[in-house]
C-alpha cells in the first residue's frame, strides 16, 4: 500500500501509451481535430482536477480502506467471506456503485449539467476517458469514499479497482478498431469501445444508453444495454449539438458548459435509436433531464 502511487502512475501512463499507439496504428474513426488542441485541453483537465482532489479530501480511497479494514467495519467483512472472496467482493460492489453513479449524473439535472462537459468532446478517444469537470470529480470521490466506509472491502482491493476503472475507463473510450468477433466475445465481460462509444451519440436515445466503464453485465442486467447506434459507427454524431466547434475543446470554454442554458431537449429528426432485438431504445432519463 506504500507504493500506491507509483503503482496507480505507472499503470495511467502504460495503459496511456498502449492505447494512443493503437489509435495511431489502427484508428475505429476518422480524426477532424487536431490531437495537440483535444489532448493539451483534456489532460490539462486531468491535472485540475488531480489537484482539488488532494486540495479536498484529507484521505484518498485506499487509505480509507485501510482504516476500515483495520478495524473490521463495513458489509463485507460482516460476511466472514475468505480474503480472496472479499477482494473479488469489493472489487465487483464498487464497480456496481460507478454504474449507478454513471446513470445518477444523466438522470438529475444538475448532475448531468456537470457530466456533459464529458460528453461534449466532438471525438471519443482515449483522453476522453479523462475528460471530467472538477465538481463531477469531487462529487465521485466523496460518493467512492462513502461507499468504500460502508462496504468496508480490503484496501488491496480497492486499489485494483482504482487501477481497473482508470485502464477500462481509457480502453472503452479509445479510438481503436476490434475484429467484429472479438468486440463481441469481449463484452460479454466487459465493456470494449465500440460498446461505450454508443454513449457519446449525439442522440439521447443512445446517449442514455451503456452506461458501464469496465463490467458490461450491469447494462445487461438493468435493462440499459445497446448493441450498435442506429446510424453505425462511421455515420453517428459524437458529442453534444451545443459544443461542437474547436474553441469549445479549449479548457475555459469546457469549464463553463455547465452553466450554459438547460439540458438540450431530443432531435426528433434522428433516427430512432434500436437495441439488439429491434425495440424501441427511448429511455426515460432523457426526459427527467429535459427539466431547466
Amino acid at each position: 500500500m506504500s507504493g500506491e502511487a507509483v503503482v496507480r502512475l505507472s499503470a495511467f501512463g502504460a495503459v496511456f501509451a498502449a492505447m494512443a499507439l493503437w489509435e495511431l496504428a489502427a484508428p475505429r474513426r476518422r480524426r477532424e481535430i487536431p490531437r495537440l488542441i483535444r489532448w493539451t485541453n483534456n489532460l490539462a483537465v486531468v491535472a485540475l482536477d488531480t489537484l482539488l482532489v488532494r486540495l479536498a479530501f484529507p484521505v484518498t480511497a485506499v487509505g480509507l480502506a485501510m482504516a476500515v479494514e483495520g478495524r473490521g467495519w463495513g458489509l463485507i467483512p460482516a460476511l466472514g467471506l475468505p480474503h480472496w472472496a472479499a477482494v473479488a467482493a469489493g472489487i465487483v460492489a464498487l464497480d456496481l456503485i460507478i454504474y449507478l453513479q454513471h446513470v445518477l449524473f444523466h438522470a438529475v439535472p444538475a448532475l448531468w449539467r456537470l457530466h456533459r462537459m464529458h460528453h461534449a468532446d466532438t471525438e471519443i478517444d482515449v483522453s476522453t476517458g479523462l475528460r471530467f469537470h472538477p465538481l463531477e470529480i469531487l462529487i465521485s470521490m466523496a460518493i467512492k469514499l462513502g461507499a468504500v466506509a460502508a462496504l468496508g472491502p480490503p484496501a488491496v482491493a480497492v486499489l485494483a479497482f482504482e487501477v481497473i476503472l482508470n485502464a477500462s475507463a481509457m480502453f472503452s473510450h479509445s479510438n481503436v478498431r476490434l475484429p467484429a468477433g472479438v468486440d463481441r466475445i469481449l463484452r460479454l465481460v466487459i465493456v470494449t469501445p465500440d460498446m461505450h462509444r454508443v454513449h457519446h451519440s449525439a442522440d439521447p436515445r443512445e446517449t442514455d444508453r451503456n452506461f458501464g466503464f469496465n463490467l458490461s453485465l450491469w447494462d445487461r442486467l438493468m435493462g440499459t444495454y445497446l448493441a450498435q447506434p442506429a446510424r453505425g459507427h462511421d455515420g453517428m454524431t459524437v458529442g453534444l449539438a451545443r459544443w461542437r466547434s474547436r474553441r469549445d475543446a479549449w479548457l475555459d470554454r469546457m469549464l463553463l458548459i455547465p452553466l450554459q442554458g438547460p439540458a438540450r431537449d431530443p432531435d426528433p429528426a434522428m433516427t430512432p435509436a434500436r437495441d439488439g432485438t429491434g425495440a424501441s431504445a427511448r429511455s426515460p432519463i432523457s426526459a427527467a433531464r429535459r427539466r431547466p
